[in-house]
C-alpha cells in the first residue's frame, strides 16, 4: 500500500508544489486547509477566503484530496492568547514560533494521525536528517528562504512524523514547477507579516484588545521629550511612528521600562544601548532532548533573516541559557526568539528576556 502523507495545503505556492512533489514520489497524498482566525475573515482583512480557493483550485489541478479543518479555537488557546499576554508584559512575540509549534505541528498533526497518514508535511524551506534514531532539523538548501528559525520548538516525535519537500529546492525553481504545471497561484505573492492581522495597521489591530497607557518617551539621561500611547506599540530598534522631531540622529526605541511606563530613545542607529553583546533566554527547546555544550562556539539568530552570529553559552540550566557574543547585537528585542545554530544544523533556543529580568 502507498504511504499516506498528510500535507497542510494553504494556497501558496510553496505547499502546492510540495504536495505535487510527494504525490510525483509515489506517495498517497491528501491536502488539509488549516482554518486558523474567524474574528475579522473577511475580504477586508482576511485572505483566507481566496486562500481556501487557491488551495482547492491546486488540489484539483494535481489530483489530490483536500479538505478543510478549524482549528480557531486551538490557535487563540494556544497563540492568540500568549500573543496577547506578551504584549501586555512588553515584549514583542513571534506567534509564528508557536503557530509552528502548536498548530501545525500538534494539532494538525493530530488531526492527520487520526485520518491514518504515516507523516505530515507543509512546504517549510528545512530539512531533516536522521542519525541513530535521532532527528535533526537542517537549514533549508535555500539560504534566503531557509524557515528552520520558525521550527526550533519542534521535538523528536514531532519531527520523526513529518516531511520538508521543499527543503532540497530554490525558491525560483518552486515558482517555475508550478508555472510548468499551470497552477494558478504560481507567481501568487508571498504571505508577510502576522497572519491574523492582515493589511491593517497593526497599532489599530492591537488596540481592540489591550487598553491604551500613555506615557513618557524619554532619553537615557531622563529627559522627556514626547509622549507615547503604549508600550505595546513599541518594538526594540523602532524609529518610524515615535512623533519626535528635532535636529540631529534619527530616534530609535532602546528601552520599555513597564514598572516606570517609559519608552526611552536614543539618536543614531549605533548607539550603545542598542547594542548587546549577550542574550539571556527562557522556556527553552532543544530539538535533541539534550542541552549543548558550552564549551562550543555556536551561530545565533536573535532575529529571523540575519545571519548567524558567532556565540558562546556562559551559562545554562533547564530553564535559562546566557548567550555571549563575539560582536555586539543591534535591538535585541524581548519575547522574540533566540536561535541556536552549530553549522547548519538547528540545535534549539529559547524566547530573549529582558535584560533586567
Amino acid at each position: 500500500m502507498k504511504k499516506k502523507i498528510v500535507l497542510g495545503l494553504s494556497g501558496g505556492v510553496d505547499s502546492a508544489v510540495a504536495a505535487w512533489l510527494l504525490k510525483e514520489q509515489g506517495y498517497e497524498v491528501i491536502g488539509v486547509f488549516m482554518k486558523n482566525w474567524e474574528e475579522d475573515d473577511d475580504e477586508t482583512y482576511c485572505s483566507s477566503r481566496e486562500d481556501l480557493i487557491d488551495a482547492v483550485s491546486v488540489a484539483e489541478t494535481i489530483g489530490i484530496e483536500v479538505e478543510t479543518v478549524n482549528f480557531s479555537k486551538e490557535y487563540r488557546d494556544r497563540v492568540f492568547n500568549e500573543f496577547l499576554n506578551e504584549y501586555a508584559r512588553g515584549r514583542t512575540p513571534n506567534p509564528d514560533v508557536f503557530c509552528n509549534s502548536e498548530i501545525k505541528f500538534k494539532a494538525f498533526l493530530e488531526h492527520a494521525l487520526h485520518l491514518g497518514a504515516d507523516k505530515i508535511a507543509t512546504g517549510h524551506y528545512a530539512r531533516l536528517r536522521e542519525q541513530e534514531g535521532f532527528f535533526q532539523l537542517l537549514k533549508g538548501e535555500d539560504g534566503t528562504k531557509d524557515q528552520s528559525y520558525f521550527l526550533y520548538r519542534l521535538n523528536q516525535e514531532q519531527l520523526s512524523k513529518t516531511v520538508f519537500p521543499l527543503g532540497d529546492i530554490y525558491k525560483s525553481d518552486v515558482r517555475a514547477i508550478a508555472k510548468r504545471l499551470g497552477l494558478a497561484n504560481h507567481d501568487k505573492k508571498d504571505s508577510t507579516g502576522i497572519c491574523f492581522i492582515g493589511e491593517r495597521r497593526f497599532k489599530d489591530f492591537l488596540a481592540r484588545y489591550l487598553p491604551d497607557k500613555p506615557g513618557s518617551i524619554i532619553t537615557p539621561d531622563g529627559e522627556k521629550i514626547g509622549e507615547h500611547n503604549g508600550l505595546m506599540f513599541h518594538t526594540i530598534g523602532q524609529r518610524q511612528g515615535l512623533g519626535i522631531g528635532g535636529d540631529g540622529l534619527p530616534w530609535y526605541v532602546a528601552k520599555k521600562d513597564i514598572a516606570l511606563n517609559t519608552l526611552t530613545v536614543v539618536q543614531g542607529h549605533d548607539h550603545p544601548l542598542l547594542q548587546s553583546p549577550e542574550i539571556y533566554a527562557e522556556n527553552l527547546n532543544w530539538i535533541s532532548e539534550t542541552s549543548p555544550s558550552s564549551q562550543w562556539v555556536f551561530g545565533a539568530k536573535s532575529r529571523y533573516r540575519q545571519k548567524d552570529a558567532a556565540c558562546t553559552i556562559k551559562a545554562i540550566s533547564k530553564s535559562t541559557c546566557h548567550v555571549q557574543f563575539a560582536e555586539p547585537q543591534w535591538a535585541v528585542t524581548p519575547g522574540q526568539s533566540l536561535v541556536l545554530y552549530e553549522s547548519n544544523v538547528c540545535l534549539g533556543g529559547g524566547i530573549i528576556m529582558d535584560s533586567t529580568e
